[in-house]
């Protein structure tokens, strides 16, 4: 008898950007903030600013002008461990999103506070 395999479920939406600021909400470094770095659409994972750090053990490579040694660099984090701050009330807040009719019939969807409702898009 053969087993069905299962396809991997699609990775769920991120709506944090390169950039944005989030709060740590679990994990080691809960509690602290910083700038997104990088995304990873694929894995579900963020390259967070001062948090996560790991140290990495760099051979010496004097025609690249890199010195060895133990250097810390930030290592990648699960999306749902953090939550973005919102600039107007300075708390870590889920996302909405409000949709703006633009001239010619267009619209702009944009991503707001739950708890304010001020735009998180920087314009």
């Amino acid at each position: 008898m053969s087993v069905a395999k299962k396809e991997p479920a699609p990775p769920a939406r991120i709506e944090l950007k390169k950039e944005d600021t989030v709060r740590v909400i679990a994990g080691k470094d809960r509690g602290k903030s910083g700038r997104v770095l990088r995304v990873d659409r694929e894995h579900g994972r963020i390259l967070v600013e001062h948090v996560g750090m790991v140290k990495r053990h760099t051979r010496p490579n004097p025609s690249r002008q890199i010195k060895g040694g133990i250097a810390e660099r930030e290592g990648p984090i699960a999306i749902s461990n953090v939550m973005i701050v919102c600039p107007g009330c300075n708390k870590a807040t889920r996302i909405g999103h409000h949709v703006d009719q633009l001239p010619g019939g267009r619209t702009r969807r944009t991503r707001v506070c739950l708890k304010c409702r001020q735009t998180l898009d920087k314009k």
